[in-house]
């Protein structure tokens, strides 16, 4: 029986096996430690197809810093008294630029299937 997938799994764990070749040194001990690091920089690469980085397109924004400490940062900017109004609407044009993202991203998406189909039908 043979098992039909979209194959993404096997081009995935393609592209993160060639980053371990690339920072693993030759006596190969070391790769379980510089796993992480592969597969940190798979999702924050950018991918041809969408434009985008498989992070980028998930969380909709580029990576920066972890939870705990923009949790803290807020905290520090609600110690300050802040204008929380300003704070909303910058919120709002963040939310703006997100969805732009996802239409920009749909779009991509569609031409890169089109080409797709041009490219199958021209060789079929």
């Amino acid at each position: 029986m043979v098992e039909v997938t979209n194959r993404q799994a096997e081009f995935a764990n393609k592209e993160i096996k060639g980053i371990l070749e690339k920072v693993v040194h030759l006596n190969r001990r070391d790769w379980s430690r510089k796993l992480d690091y592969a597969l940190w920089t798979y999702q924050k690469t950018l991918k041809t197809p969408l434009g985008l980085s498989p992070y980028r397109l998930g969380f909709g924004k580029s990576c920066h810093f972890p939870l705990e400490l923009e949790h803290k940062a807020y905290r520090a900017l609600k110690q300050l008294n802040l204008h929380f109004k300003l704070a909303g609407e910058k919120l709002m044009l963040q939310l703006n630029e997100l969805e732009e993202l996802q239409i920009f991203s749909y779009r991509n998406a569609n031409l890169f299937k089109e080409r797709i189909k041009r490219w199958h039908n021209k060789h079929i």
